[in-house]
């Protein structure tokens, strides 16, 4: 197989290893999670807490967003946290508590994984490992996650550039695993009025040059609550394939990121918006159930 030195610049299209290009597969890949088709012409919604915190917690954002039309469930057991004096999530406990109300509800699940060592005990209860901006480059993790054969959600770096970004997914690709969605979360930069600055200019740029789905976290991207609406459809309109974005049921009341959470009723009006955003784009928001486990 031919190699693409790194140091060369993306150029657009010249520089992007093979395994994730659209040169080696023209065709878009479809990722199943459980059922969940993401990548078609469906617009696919992953919504929930930042943390797990509670079962009540949980259960009753999952309910009011799946009613919304989420079609899978986002939460965090293991949390990275930039202070080591900041909730580092609930761990194996959320992970139960993942588990039950991914019965409860039927909603497949996403959880971050962010050790080698937690990789099989994560996949054993979520439907979707998630990689974070803080360990996109950690290779070994990355490898580890293609071997588990779970579907991967990949998050940017937040300093990372398209190809980096790329680079990384390959190593999952490499492993035999190619069911991986890349999200584009927001990049490190100079400005300082927001968490970060969602490249939005990343998702047509990554939909030219890989088959795999792209998503966008608005959440993240913006770090501000009332942002998030208008860059999620922004998001729609520039071609996304799905979006990301945290809800909790008492955003003032959350153990983190309450400040970029969305309550239930806002979850509700935005799911309306993007639903009538997708439509004219050539797309759609489908409210169709996920499927039971």
């Amino acid at each position: 197989m031919e190699t693409n030195p790194c140091n060369k610049p993306i150029n657009g299209e010249s520089s992007i290893p093979s395994r994730v290009s659209r040169k080696t597969k023209p065709d878009d890949t479809i990722v199943n999670v459980n059922g969940v088709k993401v990548g078609g012409s469906e617009i696919v919604i992953i919504a929930g807490p930042c943390a797990v915190e509670s079962h009540e917690q949980l259960f009753e954002t999952a309910r009011s967003v799946k009613a919304g039309g989420a079609r899978i469930l986002r939460g965090g057991a293991f949390k990275p946290r930039s202070s080591p004096y900041n909730f580092q999530g609930l761990g194996e406990e959320g992970l139960k508590l993942l588990g039950i109300i991914r019965v409860e509800t039927g909603m497949p699940v996403v959880t971050e994984v962010m050790d080698t060592r937690q990789v099989e005990l994560v996949a054993s209860y979520a439907d979707m490992i998630q990689i974070g901006s803080r360990n996109m480059q950690n290779y070994p993790l990355l490898k580890e996650a293609g071997l588990c054969r779970k579907p991967v959600l990949l998050k940017r770096g937040m300093m990372a550039t398209i190809e980096e970004y790329l680079m990384a997914a390959e190593y999952i690709l490499t492993q035999g695993n190619e069911q991986v969605i890349l999200c584009e979360r927001g990049i490190r930069t100079f400005e300082t009025s927001t968490r970060n600055t969602l490249d939005l200019s990343a998702v047509p740029m990554l939909k030219r040059l890989t088959h795999l789905p792209v998503i966008v976290d608005p959440s993240h991207g913006t770090g501000l609550r009332w942002m998030v609406p208008a860059m999620a459809k922004a998001a729609v309109a520039v071609g996304a394939d799905g979006l990301i974005m945290e809800v909790h049921y008492k955003p003032e009341e959350a153990i983190c990121d309450g400040y970029q959470s969305l309550n239930l009723d806002e979850f509700g009006q935005l799911m309306s918006d993007l639903k009538k955003i997708a439509v004219a784009v050539g797309r759609n928001i489908s409210l169709q159930k996920p499927a039971t486990v």
